[in-house]
């Protein structure tokens, strides 16, 4: 995604059935951009321990994945699967950020574009009913979960 005059990487992950797992901006698309996601996709409170992820066919991945798998980042039995047609499922999932994106024609910085997407994908998370133990009708669970993502007081 263009971020001012330069492009920016957006890293998301997304499970078999649609819903998002994590999600990272970067500015460059490299190794220590990939292990970095990796490392922020095992942390997340809202995660489950993949059994496969699925990749573009960038040259940062199996070298990113591997040096995950050692650090005991990512399970042992953990597969990586590079083709791009298994992306199908995580640009469905894009598109919500992408029609937003274009109503608003371009962000200027790097911050602005990270927090707004946050802002977006945590709502549309929310909408799609895929936080544990947050019901859709949950107000105050909503606004505890928007805080814990945000480091904001509810």
């Amino acid at each position: 995604m263009k971020v001012g005059t330069e492009w920016k990487y957006l890293y998301r992950a997304v499970d078999s059935a649609g819903d998002t797992i994590e999600f990272m901006l970067s500015a460059k698309r490299d190794l220590s951009a990939a292990k970095r996601f990796f490392k922020k996709l095992m942390r997340a409170d809202h995660r489950r321990l993949p059994s496969t992820i699925g990749a573009d066919k960038h040259a940062s991945y199996p070298e990113a994945f591997a040096a995950s798998v050692k650090e005991k980042v990512l399970p042992v039995d953990c597969e990586l699967r590079r083709s791009k047609y298994l992306n199908n499922v995580i640009e469905q999932d894009h598109r919500a950020i992408r029609r937003r994106r274009r109503a608003m024609q371009c962000f200027r910085s790097f911050h602005t574009a990270e927090r707004t997407l946050e802002g977006v994908k945590a709502m549309h998370m929310t909408r799609k009913g895929q936080v544990k133990r947050l019901h859709g009708r949950d107000s105050e669970g909503q606004a505890k979960f928007v805080a814990s993502l945000f480091g904001v007081a509810a």
